[in-house]
């Protein structure tokens, strides 16, 4: 027995040093120049952007894995990450099948210029598959990593503002989501933490945030036609509503909202721009910005700037992608009242119309109010057919003249609309 405990051992330490002898040979072999540049080359070829490394190495220790470091990828603007790192599945290598076990990316720098630009080269590069030949053959490996953990990611979008975060994501045997977490540890949303995880065939999900929390359920399903349907319900709670738009606070208070979600899509590329929610929303002790709607209404639409405060703010929101539509909408705030319908638009430009009351020592005033700009700088001017009624009501009764002239002037543009437009 003590023989056979002693040839255990030296075979074991014969493994050990082969294996190091092999993961020498290989670091000598990687970090040559021909083979980095070999490498970059095929790589870059198969981005359609160059592509630039600054090492490559095998890791023994604290598991065995594949490396490369200083990263960079030479779109305008670059991408770039500190290092990837690829631990491979030892029992898939073992049946000759390359499988990654683990993905750990590690302080990378994603601006979104850069991310459209890669989409857009590798779009080119992508030979078009026919329909038939387009579906993953029986039997491919799965090339997604069973976990993926992503260190110190930082994404700059459009207008360079930046948001850092940790995350960490965990696939089932399947290929879906079992478990994924994550934590924005800088810049915009900075404390905003979440996590998901998998219960039979749903997801769910909470998202705490602006002191409050976001909180439900998601469910994936078979589609028509070989789709794949995203469905989810959320119910958000006390959440400060100028933690979802910072740094832009164009509206500020505590949100309750339900939310129904749906996306039906073939490639998961494609389940963002084909989403869709309805959401029904109130916002208490709400400030709106840049608008004043008391002033909107005594000087009929001719201020800009200021602030709205408001008791509360509801209504309903419908998304398609990026697109946004507020309906239904209802303002109250003592002797103020409100209702309308507003589009925000992708480029985050508005247009709508809102009907403002209020109520004043010389009676009540309405002014009908056409929004404008943008959601960072709003903007409310009268109707054409209220300009006109403004200013007949202005030669006979200055003052409330002018307001209630803007109402009837607007009811009669609404009747002669070919005349005065919208």
């Amino acid at each position: 027995m003590a023989k056979l405990l002693k040839w255990a051992a030296i075979a074991a330490v014969a493994f050990l040093l082969l294996l190091a002898g092999v993961a020498f040979a290989l670091q000598s072999w990687l970090r040559t120049d021909d083979f980095r540049t070999r490498v970059e080359r095929q790589a870059g070829a198969a981005l359609g952007v160059p592509l630039k490394l600054g090492k490559l190495s095998v890791d023994l220790w604290p598991l065995p894995a594949v490396a490369a470091e200083q990263v960079q990828v030479q779109t305008r603007p670059a991408l770039t990450v500190g290092r990837i790192e690829a631990r491979p599945a030892w029992a898939g290598l073992l049946a000759g099948r390359l499988e990654i076990a683990t993905l750990v990316v590690r302080q990378a720098v994603l601006p979104q210029a850069a991310l459209g630009a890669l989409g857009a080269a590798m779009q080119k590069k992508a030979p078009v598959k026919p329909a038939a030949t387009a579906a993953a053959a029986p039997g491919t490996p799965m090339v997604l990593p069973r976990r993926a953990v992503f260190d110190d990611i930082t994404w700059i979008d459009e207008k360079g503002q930046r948001i850092t975060v940790d995350a960490q994501a965990d696939l089932g045997g399947d290929g879906l989501l079992d478990d994924a977490k994550f934590k924005v540890v800088a810049g915009r949303f900075a404390g905003t933490q979440g996590r998901m995880h998998r219960e039979s065939d749903h997801w769910p999900v909470r998202v705490d945030i602006g002191g409050g929390r976001v909180a439900g359920q998601v469910r994936l399903q078979p589609g028509r036609n070989g789709a794949q349907l995203l469905t989810g319900q959320l119910q958000t709670e006390n959440v400060e509503v100028s933690a979802l738009t910072a740094p832009s606070k164009p509206l500020t208070g505590k949100l309750q909202a339900t939310t129904t979600l749906r996306s039906e899509y073939r490639e998961a590329g494609d389940a963002i721009d084909s989403l869709s929610t309805q959401t029904r929303f109130t916002v208490r002790d709400a400030l709106v910005t840049g608008i004043d709607l008391h002033k909107a209404v005594q000087t009929v639409g001719l201020n800009r700037g200021g602030v709205t405060r408001l008791d509360t703010l509801a209504g309903n929101v419908t998304t398609r992608g990026k697109a946004v539509q507020l309906t239904n909408l209802v303002a109250t705030s003592g002797t103020l009242a409100a209702t309308g319908n507003v589009a925000i638009a992708p480029n985050k430009a508005l247009s709508g119309r809102v009907n403002v009351d209020l109520s004043t020592s010389k009676g009540a005033l309405g002014v009908p109010l056409v929004v404008g700009g943008t959601v960072d700088d709003p903007s409310v001017t009268l109707t054409r057919g209220a300009m006109v009624g403004a200013a007949v009501g202005t030669l006979l009764a200055p003052g409330a003249g002018t307001a209630a002239g803007a109402s009837a002037g607007d009811r009669l543009g609404e009747s002669l609309r070919g005349l005065f437009g919208k």
